[in-house]
This record gives C-alpha cells, structure tokens and sequence, in this order.
C-alpha cells in the first residue's frame, strides 16, 4: 500500500476590524466593517461542518465579523438566505448551492453591488471564486478502494449497495464515478442498490432496507461517509462483521475516521476531500478580493483528494486534518 502523503499548502495571513451580525447564527464581533459568511447547504453533513470550521476559523484570524448559515438543504431558505446576505451589504459569502439556477440571479445582484462571491464543493457557475472538485473522479476514487478490496480480499464477487447523493443533480456524477470504478475493479459483483440518502440516517435506512431483500449484502459504498456512517451502523447492528464485509465512502471526516480506528472496524475506506482547508482558503480568498479588489476573470480551485485506506490510518501513514 503506497504511503499517503498530507497535502501542504501555503497560506494567506492578514488582520482587519470589524462589526454587525444579523440572525441565524453565531459571529465575533469587532470594530471594522468586514463581514464574511458561509452559507451552508446541509450543516448535519460532517464535511459541511469542516468547512464551517475552516472557513470560522480564518475569519478569526484576520479578526473580521462572520456568519455561519445552514441552508437545512431547503432551496426556498438558500435563497432567503443570500437575499439577507446582500441586502444587509456583507463583503463577502461562499456557498454550496442546492440548485444552482436558483440561486444565479442572486449571484449577479451580489457582484453588481461589490460582494465578493465564492461557491465550495457544488459549484455556481458564475461566482468570482470557484473552489470544487471533479464529482465523477471524487467518485471514482471511491468505488476504487471498494473495487479493489471486493478484488483482491472478496475474490472478485460481492452484493453492493451505493449510498448516492442523487438527490443533488450535481452530485449525480459522483455516484456514477463510484459505479463504474466497482464495475472496472471488480467486474463479477453484483450491485443491488443505489439510493440518494447522504445523511447518517438515510443511510441506516437505506441499509437496513437493502438488508431485509439482501441479506447477504456485504459491501456498502457511500458518495460521502455521511450516508456511509448511517450504512455502516446498518451492517453493525446486523451483525456484519470480519473480512466478508467493508464499508467504503468519501470525505475523511472525523466520525469517519473514529468508526474505522474501532477494533476489528468493517469501515475500511474514505477519501479526503480537505474540507477544513478548502473553507479556511475560500475565507482567505473572499478577504483578499474585499481588500484588495476582486479580478476581472472567474478564479478556479480544485480541491484536492487523497486516499484514506484503513491501514494507512491505523499505521500514522495519514494523520487527520484539522
């Protein structure tokens, strides 16, 4: 197993004042008049939360005011949300948009007013900053690890369940990058499922019902480990345990992380997307385009992703982002 390598990179400081904060969240105040906020697509999502300390935790740094809001991923309360934004003048958000038509206008309003826009993970086409990543690859990825361990421990054949996001037309790539990867990897398996649910409780019962029609299902793969946690306490309290089963998802978010460090763990992969650096990054970013000027041509990021087996996590070859 080829060691797994952190990602460096090299970081912005500055330091400003600010004030004012309205409702729905929880912000410093101080005595300037910069203020950023990251509106969330789904706060009970771990990656989100990442995110949000990431992005709170270089507002903090350069001192500016922020807001952190959770858009519960409801279109119509998104869209409410980047209304209060601009209309009480902030310098500066990021946001996953839910439906990115929805939101475009608003987008155009905030430029047209001088607020620095961004997007992170799902990406609004016409933001001034545009930190995301290539779904299908991310997915990819994914259903490598799994294809590989149905390969190389499993003898090829296995019963998969794909926990997806499809709920999210953008995300929809993901899941197929997930599914072609299983199919290339570990062409005899059989996948007896694919169902939206990137939650912990979509995906518990999303297993616990592919349990009741397959019983000998032994390998749930999730487009996040969000929905992955919720399957993988499905095999668990169905008893599912040894080298027969394994769980497998995206992210590397700390639940995540704690549940495959568990003796005798069947959660045996995750992918880290760096949630906490891309946030940190996009705050850093915003304050630069506020205080600086924003460019005249859209900047892309792409956020990076790296391979977390379970053996590289229990041997120290990964160490745990912030």
């Amino acid at each position: 197993m080829k060691k797994v390598k952190r990602v460096l990179t090299v970081l912005l400081v500055a330091s400003v004042m600010l004030s004012t904060v309205f409702a729905e969240g929880a912000a410093e105040q101080s005595d300037g008049n910069i203020r950023l906020a990251y509106v969330s697509m789904n706060l009970a999502n771990p990656w989100n939360t990442a995110v949000k300390n990431g992005f709170e935790a270089a507002c903090e740094e350069l001192g500016v005011d922020y807001m952190t809001i959770d858009s519960q991923y409801r279109v119509d309360k998104q869209v409410s949300d980047l209304e209060n934004l601009i209309n009480a003048h902030y310098s500066g958000f990021t946001f996953t948009p839910i439906d990115p038509n929805a939101t475009r206008d608003l987008v155009e309003q905030a430029k047209a007013q001088g607020i620095a826009t961004a997007s992170i993970a799902q990406a609004q086409d016409n933001v001034n900053l545009v930190y995301t990543l290539d779904e299908y690859d991310y997915g990819y990825a994914i259903g490598k690890q799994a294809g590989e361990y149905i390969r190389d421990v499993l003898g090829g054949k296995a019963k998969v369940a794909i926990i997806s996001q499809d709920n999210v037309e953008s995300v929809i790539p993901r899941g197929n990058g997930v599914e072609d990867a299983i199919k290339e990897f570990a062409p005899e398996a059989e996948i007896v499922a694919r169902q939206a649910g990137d939650t912990p409780e979509g995906g518990l019962t999303i297993i616990e019902s592919v349990l009741q029609a397959h019983p000998d299902l032994n390998i749930v793969v999730a487009t996040n480990d969000s929905g992955g946690i919720g399957g993988y306490q499905a095999m668990v309290n169905a008893g599912k345990s040894g080298e027969n089963y394994g769980v497998f998802s995206g992210d590397a978010t700390a639940e995540c992380l704690a549940l495959m460090e568990q003796e005798d763990s069947i959660y045996r992969g995750t992918v880290d997307l760096f949630p906490y650096k891309g946030g940190y990054e996009s705050a850093m970013i915003l304050y630069k385009y506020v205080t600086e000027g924003i460019p005249a041509e859209q900047e892309i990021i792409m956020l990076p992703y790296v391979p977390v087996p379970r053996d590289a996590l229990l041997s120290g070859e990964y160490v745990p982002q912030n």
